[in-house]
């Protein structure tokens, strides 16, 4: 077993670990299941990629977040970690070839979604795999009582049988009390063993503003505020008007959602993070996997449906520890509005069998038939096509979702891919007798290198044709007919969402959907948004009293920075100075008489509007009273 530190140091750069990080690795390494409750920007990747690093073997890591599985495996094979992925929409043959790499390679992670658990090609192989850890990330989703559940999680009962002796690290950023100890149950730990950093963000500062004007606040806020901010909004709509708002008053921003094109969302994102754009608009689509440490402010114009996910995304400011704010700005109808988006969001039974027997025909797939299948998904085509409004489409595909039938995953990307299929000599030989395709091979094997004989690998099309001097659509053209005369495998692009089925296609009139489940699923949502108007609308609390209470820890300390917080100081300063002023008068009174208007010019400009009025307190409370000359005496 290798040094944590040297790990440490050697692949990320740190001379030491965050809080907690160390005791959650030591107990990792000791074997024992562990669950890690760490905020958002914590360092949870940290806590079971070193303990793998310090191993033989290969740790299984379990995430449904491609964008984010996908960024992981990038920065790891960056440090020199080889590391794959595995998820919806991948060729068969690279999830082969994939699943070969980790039983006869030197793979040391191997990044799964949840539904790839029980096929059969997963299990087969993974019988052959030296497994020392399985890290299941985003772990509130095995929770029905969680804010994101998702069944596919559940599989990982079967993962732990067939796994026996391999420990488990489950980690989230946020987990009620009720979710913790449905996790450890879920997950079969052996015994309780969790570590929890405490919810409280002592540099970050929360406020909850009512007004009846969010655009006006807004701006009002971003002029008195400076430095990178993320503005929170519920619809794609709403990103792009409230951005163009913001230019037209000189504030640069930027609009980001899951419906822009990859190339689109890789630019805001690229500008914001280096400072070109200073705020980005979004919705709840951005911020997942973004380590920028930097960000001031982040502020909610519509109200989150979870305290857990709120606190996720108010997290993402101020992760350098210095000063930051999280503001939500909430109107008259925002509560109200918030309970019929829950009641919305939980369509009838009728609905959803609708739907799935909608995706189905949409997508011409037989009963029993597409497990794993993988679709691009249009959802104003789908909808139009079946004369469906695309929110209810929305909506019932989340609880198709929750019921584990199929699985939406909207910011989706996959670049060009190529996988050649003969070996070196047969490829020779091809390319002789077939010279109008030499240079199209010979200029991939020089850019690209050997590795496409044994690994899919990222191509760009664009950078083929600019070598070759010849038009993308002649390069597309030829790698497609070398695709079907099987000399390779070629991927083009993809970037449109991606609807999975999750199970074989179902009867839609006896798709075994669980009332009861869903039932319990809809009352936790409206319980949900009962604790997020309680949290918003408490005025005689400290917010992050509120919040630590919300996650189950009890604290009688106040943060002294969020908007409570903040008015209970400047009231206790003004009480103050109020004293002190009231001092000063009487005690000025008593060395000397003073006509009101000669008291009143012993003191500072600023004060003496108090001091006017504290002079008729004072003389109402019989304190002070007045001469037969007007000035005044004190009593007493």
């Amino acid at each position: 077993m290798q040094d944590i530190h040297h790990i440490l140091k050697t692949y990320w750069g740190y001379e030491q670990f965050r809080p907690l990080q160390e005791d959650i690795i030591l107990s990792v390494l000791a074997g024992k299941d562990t669950l890690a409750l760490l905020p958002t920007g914590g360092g949870k990747s940290v806590c079971f990629q070193v303990p793998a690093m310090a191993q033989d073997g290969l740790c299984l890591v379990i995430t449904p977040l491609i964008a984010l599985m996908k960024d992981q495996v990038e920065q790891l094979k960056k440090r020199g970690i080889p590391a794959v992925a595995i998820y919806s929409g991948m060729n068969r043959r690279e999830i082969d070839i994939a699943l070969d790499n980790c039983v006869y390679g030197n793979v040391k992670f191997l990044y799964l979604s949840p539904e790839r658990l029980l096929t059969e090609l997963f299990q087969e192989r993974v019988k052959r795999m030296k497994v020392s850890l399985l890290a299941v990330d985003e772990a509130h989703c095995i929770s029905q009582w969680g804010y994101d559940f998702r069944p596919p999680y559940l599989q990982l009962t079967e993962l732990r049988e067939a796994l026996p002796k391999v420990p488990v690290i489950a980690l989230t950023a946020t987990a009620t009390e009720q979710v913790r100890q449905d996790i450890q149950e879920k997950l079969g730990f052996k015994q309780q063993n969790v570590f929890v950093k405490s919810f409280a963000r002592d540099n970050l500062s929360y406020s909850c503003l009512y007004t009846e004007d969010k655009t006006g606040r807004l701006l009002e806020i971003l002029q008195r505020m400076q430095g990178q901010s993320i503005v929170y909004v519920r619809s794609r709509r709403q990103t792009v008007e409230m951005a163009r708002f913001l230019q037209s008053r000189r504030i640069s921003a930027a609009a980001y959602h899951a419906g822009l094109k990859f190339e689109e969302r890789n630019a805001v994102q690229a500008a914001w993070i280096q400072d070109k754009v200073r705020v980005m608009v979004a919705t709840n689509a951005f911020g997942m996997g973004i380590d920028k440490p930097d960000v001031r402010l982040v502020v909610h114009l519509d109200l989150p449906e979870s305290l857990e996910a709120y606190y996720q995304e108010a997290g993402r400011a101020g992760r350098d520890e210095k000063y930051a704010y999280a503001v939500i700005l909430y109107g008259p109808s925002d509560v109200a509005d918030l309970q019929r988006k829950v009641e919305e969001g939980h369509p009838p039974v009728e609905l959803i069998r609708r739907v799935y027997q909608a995706l189905a025909n949409f997508y011409q797939l037989a009963v029993g038939s597409g497990t794993l299948s993988s679709f691009d998904f249009d959802l104003n085509e789908f909808s139009k096509s079946y004369k469906l409004k695309p929110l209810e489409v929305h909506h019932a595909i989340k609880r198709l979702q929750e019921e584990g039938y199929v699985q939406l995953n909207e910011a989706y990307y996959q670049p060009s891919r190529l996988f050649i299929l003969l070996d070196n000599m047969a490829l020779y030989e091809f390319q002789v007798l077939n010279p109008e395709h030499d240079a199209l091979l010979r200029m991939s094997l020089r850019l690209y290198g050997g590795e496409a004989f044994t690994n899919f690998i990222k191509i760009s099309e664009k950078k083929l044709a600019e070598q070759l001097r010849v038009s993308e659509q002649e390069v597309r053209r030829k790698l497609q007919y070398l695709h079907k005369l099987k000399v390779l495998i070629y991927e083009p692009q993809h970037d449109s969402p991606q609807l999975v089925f999750t199970k074989p296609r179902q009867d839609a009139l006896s798709l075994p959907l669980n009332q009861k489940r869903l039932n319990q699923l809809r009352k936790r949502a409206v319980e949900q948004v009962k604790e997020m108007a309680h949290y918003v609308e408490t005025s005689d609390r400290c917010r992050t009293q509120l919040l630590l209470e919300y996650f189950g820890e009890i604290s009688d300390k106040s943060c002294r920075i969020c908007d409570y917080c903040l008015a209970q100081r400047k009231k206790e300063r003004a009480e103050q100075e109020g004293k002190e002023l009231r001092n000063k008068v009487i005690t000025l009174v008593k060395e000397k008489s003073y006509l009101p208007k000669e008291l009143v010019q012993q003191f500072e400009p600023k004060h003496q509007e108090s001091i006017t009025s504290l002079i008729r307190e004072l003389v109402d409370l019989g304190r002070l009273k007045y001469q037969e000359s007007g000035k005044l005496e004190a009593v007493g």
